[in-house]
This record gives C-alpha cells, structure tokens and sequence, in this order.
C-alpha cells in the first residue's frame, strides 16, 4: 500500500511537470513568434494566420512619368484696399438701415437713410446764393454798359465784378458739398428740399460689419458700415521650408475649402513673402482667377501646385510608411520573413512616390497592401 501511494504521487508530479514543460514550450512558441531576435529588429516573421488577416499584397520599384505635387493650405483673406469704412459727410440722425451683417448689395444701392435739418439749410443756403448770383449777373452786365459810356465810375464795376465773382465761387461750393451728399444741385428748387439724405454703396460686395442704429446720432467721423469688396480675395497659403524653391509668383494652382472638397477653383500666385516663420513656413499669396462665393473671409483653404515633370522611379504611395520622420519599405524575404529598410523619397502625385537610389530595391519584392500594417506590429515588437 505504502508502494502503491509512493507511485501514485510520482505519477502525479511527472504529469505535472509534464503540463508545465508544455505551457512553457508553448508560450515560448508564442513568444518567438510575437516577439525579434536580438540579431534581426527590423525584420518580422509571420505565421500564415498573419498574412491570411493582413491581406499582404507585394510590388516592385516601378519606373513612370511623375510630378510634384506641393499641397498648401492657408486661409481666405480681404486686400486691405479692398475693406471700405463707409461714413456720413455730415452728421445726422440715422432714419433707416437698409442691409444686415453678411448681407450681399450692389453699387448704387441705398445702405441707410441719414436726417438732420443743416440737409435743409444747405439746400436752401444754394437756392438763395443761385437767385443772388443772377442779380449779381444783371447787375455787372449793366454796370459794364455805363462803364463803357463813362456813366459809372471804374470802382463801381470792379465792385460789381467782385460781388458776381463772389456769389459765383459760393454757389460753385455749396453745389459740391451737395454732390457729396448725394443732392442733384441742378434740379434742386424750393418745392423739393428734403431733411434726408441716402448713403450709397461704393460698390458691389458684402456688409462685414454694422456700426450704428437706428436713431443714432453720428458725426462726420463716425463709422457706420465695413464693407467688403470681393474682388480682393486673396488666400494666404503657408509654404514649408522644403518646399519653398518650388513655389514661384505667377504659378496657377487649384483651390478647395473643407467643405466642398470636390468642387475646385483655379488661382495663380501673385507674390510670395521671402522669409521664413517661426513655424517653419513662408507665405505665398495667390488670387481666384475669378470670385467664387465658395471662399470667404477667415474660411480655411486647401491649394495643390504641380510644380515639376520627370521620368523616374517609384513606389505606390501605401508601400512608403514614415517612422520618427524617416521613411521606410518592407522587403519579402520570403517564407513569411519581412525586413523594413529605410529609403530617400522624392516628389509624389496622388499614387505614387518616388524613391531615390531605387538601385537597393532592384529585384526586389517589396510589401504593398499592408506595409503599415507590419510597421505597427514592429513597433510593438520592438517594444
């Protein structure tokens, strides 16, 4: 019985040990599966579950007609020269507001409605001044006539020339000053004064900003709207320093915002600021090549610069991963072993980037669907 139990507990230990020995060789085989050898960290071996999930797929270097394609993104901005601080050229009541922030108007169109009686005085100050300046006419006409016949003194004349030359100064001013005020001098008479004056529209645009109300009082100096030109759109675009020598005025480019991605207008760089920002970038101006509602001011937008044609060689754009800002590709080795080697890339286009020194990539299998994928489980392996 004693033998019996001995036995029993021996056979027991050495399956326990067994089981042990089991998991350990498993998790070892896990391990070297999941994990580098010391000698091989920027290769990766799969097993077939891996590759069947990733959905590898593999190319080679290619050769092809490229372009550089420079993307900018920046914001819509208004030329200085064309936001316009509208004022009254006289002081009054605001009566009426006629537009509302953001709301479009065309040249000519009333944008509100200012009173005051000096609108009336200065109508009737030029009525009184035009009536005194024909009795002044007459006046000289007939002192010129007996001067001529000695029947007046030569003081008289000049005085009457004075006193025509006067009223006809005055009514030459009072005449402009209503100009300005937006009142027809020439069809002014007594039965059409008015207490109110319009202020006009420059020309056609948007209201950017409101400054007064109604029944405000304002004076001369006083800002009552900020209006904006649309035709001096311009979008000011950030260049990185890499890519500054590609950027040059007279270029034509393609323009986006967020919103619309799809629908794309045409622009040309019209100047680019010759120094760098703190950030890293210089600014390069362009214009729309004709205005365009989708851009308005302080709206963020999005420009593409095809800058250069070449011959050369390359990769598609989903074999190339960036790693701490070094690019790299994954090599077959095969039997499931990849390597990640580090290459120098050049221009791309929408499919495809350029490799330069494309000579250590020759013959050679090179990861394509699923290069980011392998990036991502060496970084984890790694860590």
């Amino acid at each position: 019985m004693q033998f019996r139990k001995i036995s029993i507990y021996s056979l027991a230990a050495t399956l326990v040990l067994s089981s042990c020995s089991g998991k350990k060789e498993e998790e070892k085989t896990v391990y070297e599966n999941t994990k580098f050898t010391k000698n091989s960290e920027n290769t990766l071996h799969l097993a077939e579950k891996q590759v069947q999930s990733v959905g590898l797929t593999t190319t080679t270097i290619q050769s092809r007609n490229m372009e550089k394609l420079v993307r900018l993104n920046g914001k819509a901005e208004i030329s200085p020269s064309h936001i316009s601080s509208i004022s009254s050229i006289m002081g009054g009541h605001i009566k009426s507001i006629n537009v509302i922030n953001g709301s479009h108007f065309n040249k000519g169109q009333v944008l509100a409605v200012v009173e005051d009686p000096q609108f009336i005085q200065l109508q009737q100050d030029y009525l009184v001044t035009k009536a005194q300046l024909e009795a002044a006419r007459l006046n000289y006409n007939r002192q010129k006539d007996l001067n001529t016949s000695k029947a007046s003194s030569d003081k008289t004349l000049q005085a009457a020339q004075a006193d025509y030359s006067t009223l006809n100064a005055t009514l030459k001013g009072l005449e402009e000053k209503l100009r300005i005020i937006g009142i027809n001098a020439k069809g002014l008479t007594a039965g059409n004064i008015r207490s109110k004056i319009n202020i006009y529209a420059p020309f056609s645009g948007f209201v950017s900003k409101i400054l007064v109300n109604n029944g405000q009082y304002i004076n001369p100096a006083d800002t009552l709207f900020e209006l904006i030109n649309p035709t001096g759109l311009l979008l000011e675009l950030k260049v990185f320093e890499n890519d500054v020598n590609d950027i040059k005025t007279g270029q034509e480019i393609v323009v986006y915002n967020n919103r619309n991605p799809d629908v794309k207008s045409n622009a040309r760089i019209v100047s680019v600021v010759p120094s760098i920002e703190a950030g890293g970038a210089a600014i390069a101006v362009a214009q729309l090549s004709s205005p365009h509602s989708e851009f308005i001011k302080g709206m963020y937008v999005n420009a593409e610069v095809n800058i250069s044609s070449r011959y050369t060689q390359g990769l598609p754009n989903e074999a190339v991963v960036s790693f701490e800002n070094k690019n790299y590709v994954f090599e077959d080795l095969g039997k499931s072993d990849y390597k990640m080697v580090q290459v120098t890339t050049g221009i791309s286009d929408d499919q495809f980037t350029e490799i330069l020194k494309p000579e250590i990539l020759k013959d050679k299998k090179i990861v394509q669907k699923g290069a980011y994928s392998l990036l991502m489980m060496l970084k984890n392996k790694a860590e």
